[in-house]
């Protein structure tokens, strides 16, 4: 077994340890982060069973998904969202977790296209002060969640977030609780919110702790990015 389906598979152990930590726990979705990774590690995933990839660059993740659309994968949009590309990402993409405003949850709704499902939507929430990351504010992010439920083309499952970082296990559950706290407020009031994304290699075990749905991990699955 190679070096990639090891760590994948040592990824999916940590994920089954956290949560046997939790009573009554459910094991969380994995969405392995495939940014800046060729084919190739995709293809030998997806043999070993995954189905759902990450991807934050728009024309690298339309190839990606060109080049594999013989296989039955579902591809989430994870990085920040230019409102230019908008159109590109509701073509292609299934998910998209990074919707923080009205503007671009609008253009995702019109240029869905007719022929396809509902597009999967995550409202990404600002946890923390860090003036360099995206998100929207607990007020924002409840105005954007009353305005999906207008967009007939947008299917509002829930929220994402991408917390301070801090190799602090206390703290790291204290970010991620905030999160956790939103998405129980949305999921209380809209039947269709079933989703929070949040957890990636540094906070796998707090998200898990936290009580996240989905866990995006990139570098502890692929290792360094080969395609910089």
């Amino acid at each position: 077994m190679g070096d990639l389906i090891c760590r994948y598979e040592q990824v999916k152990l940590r994920i089954k340890k956290a949560v046997d930590q939790v009573a009554g726990r459910q094991r969380p979705l994995l969405l392995a982060v495939s940014k800046k990774h060729g084919l190739d590690k995709i293809q030998q995933l997806v043999a070993a069973g995954q189905q759902d990839f990450g991807e934050s660059y728009v024309q690298e993740g339309i190839a990606k998904i060109g080049q594999l659309q013989d296989l039955a994968l579902i591809w989430h949009f994870i990085g920040p969202i230019q409102s230019n590309k908008a159109k590109q990402i509701a073509a292609h993409f299934a998910w998209v977790h990074s919707v923080d405003r009205l503007k671009v949850l609008k253009l995702l709704n019109q240029h869905r296209p007719n022929t396809a499902a509902p597009l999967n939507v995550l409202l990404q929430i600002k946890i923390g002060d860090e003036a360099n990351k995206s998100g929207a504010s607990y007020a924002e992010v409840m105005q954007l969640a009353a305005q999906a439920q207008q967009l007939e083309a947008i299917n509002l499952r829930g929220l994402m977030c991408i917390p301070p970082a801090s190799d602090d296990f206390e703290v790291q559950c204290q970010y991620l609780q905030q999160a956790k706290d939103v998405f129980d407020e949305l999921a209380a009031k809209y039947p269709s919110v079933d989703t929070l994304s949040m957890g990636m290699s540094g906070d796998l075990a707090a998200a898990i702790h936290t009580g996240t749905t989905l866990v995006r991990v990139g570098t502890d699955i692929f290792g360094a990015r080969e395609l910089d």
